[in-house]
């Protein structure tokens, strides 16, 4: 039996905006008419635009291999952000006045004369500006195996120069990920990008950081006196963070096979989870200080062990089954997978922290696709009082008493619940040896108590890059340290492959194996 309380609305207006407005800039998005520039991206300008955060002096200059003009280019990112779910109504007056900041320049990124072209257009752009104004942001939307020389590129043309801290006009550069294949990969990067451009001008997106969930888990912690200090091995018997899936790889079969569900979620953006949640708080809510304690929770991560791989991880494939009542097919049988395929979709792990906040309290970290359900959350499960209420009054027969959990919801429904036992209304307890236990969740959400609808993860990180705010990107040394973590363990896999892959249906929570890795310290895995 469960109760909901929900939060009540919040009696404050909704704001169109309580952020800072960008600096003056131009946005070289290479990669322009690629996927996610025509899904997310150019969408998430036209918000920026639409809610007054784009400075008067910003411009965007899109470059990728189709020869188009500023006309036909403008069409086409009229039709991607006119049909991006994530455009909070498009309003064509916003959008004239938009359009008109957008331009074009043609040519294959790999090779020297479309940066050639990129300055000239860029000239053209910054007309009449004042060195100030004069700001470029450059973002690679592209695919890996073009990086290399796109950053070799940028840097001997002179289109992207090393800056010092305080320089402007500025110079930053937007990375996505992935930051390589392996710990090698991932410090053949880290060396290539730092061998051209300072750290402060690098900002590595993991859009998981722009949500506002996750945003919110140093406040939660530093403004409530009543989480801060349970915040511990003392309090919290076990974390729990989740990112499940419905979709399979949705076409993506070949990608997927070079990556798998660690490389693709749990090395990245679980990590960035698990970090945020285990550091301790920072001296001030400065870029460094925050990622400096996000390194020292990362640090102190126990180092996995081959010789007892099975009690802190295990790796499984979804099979054919149910999503919503529509049948889908298993891994093996999706478009270029081999079908002998060992790549995970599914992994569950058991990382140690040792440290004195957090020793003998397991991080269970688990992500997977074609899962049960859509939910991406961390939840913290309380240890039982030492004073127990059924040690004082008797319960009803069966009846035990659910731990207390509090669980941070990064998607959907972004928010928080708060989950703890109450007595179900009832016969006085003096009247009756049996009383009558419920868990009950008190609920916040954030669409229901501030009124306004999130802002897209992309949304305000591209927002923060024009500010200069590096909080919510991941630093060099992070990117080093998530390697070290998994590299071991996707190094064994490949060394040692399963006499018979591991599976679980799709529609399910994952396979029995992963059940059973918790099992055994008394935990089990939610099922939101």
């Amino acid at each position: 039996m469960a109760l909901t309380i929900k939060a009540q609305p919040s009696q404050f207006p909704p704001s169109p905006s309580r952020r800072e407005r960008g600096d003056a800039c131009t946005m070289i998005l290479l990669g322009v008419t690629g996927d996610l520039a025509r899904r997310k991206l150019l969408g998430c300008v036209y918000n920026l635009h639409a809610a007054n955060l784009l400075s008067d002096r910003f411009a965007l200059l899109g470059v990728d291999r189709l020869p188009m003009d500023d006309a036909s280019f403008r069409e086409l990112a009229r039709k991607a952000v006119s049909a991006c779910d994530e455009v909070r109504g498009f309003d064509e007056a916003r959008w004239s006045e938009l359009e008109a900041r957008l331009f074009y320049a043609g040519g294959d990124l790999t090779q020297e004369e479309v940066y050639k072209l990129v300055d000239q257009r860029l000239g053209e752009i910054e007309v009449g500006r004042l060195p100030s104004e004069k700001n470029r942001i450059f973002y690679l939307s592209v695919p890996p195996f073009v990086f290399q020389p796109i950053v070799k590129h940028l840097s001997a043309s002179g289109l992207a120069p090393r800056t010092q801290g305080a320089a402007r006009p500025w110079v930053r550069v937007i990375v996505e990920k992935p930051f390589g294949s392996s710990l090698e990969t991932g410090l053949a990067l880290n060396e290539l990008v730092l061998g051209r451009f300072a750290e402060h001008q690098v900002y590595r997106i993991d859009h998981y950081l722009g949500k506002e969930t996750v945003q919110n888990v140093l406040v939660f912690r530093a403004a409530n006196a009543i989480f801060e200090p349970v915040w511990n091995r003392d309090h919290i018997a076990s974390v729990q963070i989740t990112a499940a899936e419905t979709v399979g790889v949705e076409g993506r079969g070949k990608y997927y096979e070079s990556s798998g569900v660690v490389r693709d979620m749990i090395q990245n953006h679980l990590l960035q989870l698990l970090a945020l949640t285990a550091m301790e708080l920072p001296t001030r809510l400065e870029a460094n200080a925050v990622r400096d304690e996000k390194v020292k929770a990362l640090r102190a991560i126990r180092p996995w062990e081959a010789s007892s791989h099975g009690d802190w991880v295990v790796r499984a494939q979804y099979a054919a089954g149910h999503i919503k009542d529509k049948a889908v097919p298993g891994y093996r049988q999706e478009p270029d997978v081999f079908p002998e395929s060992n790549t995970p979709t599914f992994a569950a792990m058991r990382f140690m922290i040792d440290n004195g906040r957090w020793r003998g309290v397991p991080f269970l970290v688990r992500s997977g696709k074609r899962l049960a359900k859509r939910v991406t959350e961390i939840a913290i499960e309380f240890k039982h009082p030492a004073y127990r209420m059924e040690e004082l009054v008797g319960l009803t027969p069966g009846a035990a008493l659910e731990p207390n959990v509090l669980v941070l919801r990064v998607q959907p429904n972004d928010g928080v619940t708060l989950r703890f036992d109450a007595k179900v209304p009832g016969a006085a307890m003096a009247l009756t040896p049996e009383i009558e236990v419920a868990a009950v969740d008190m609920d916040f959400s954030y669409a229901e108590a501030f009124g306004a609808e999130l802002s897209p993860a992309y949304e305000t990180l591209m927002l923060d890059v024009m500010i200069g705010d590096a909080t919510l990107f991941t630093r060099s040394d992070e990117v080093e340290l998530g390697w070290r973590i998994t590299d071991p363990i996707l190094a064994h896999w490949e060394a040692n492959p399963p006499l018979q892959m591991p599976t679980y249906p799709a529609g399910s929570w994952g396979p029995p194996e992963a059940h059973a890795l918790i099992d055994r310290d008394g935990f089990r895995w939610r099922e939101p």
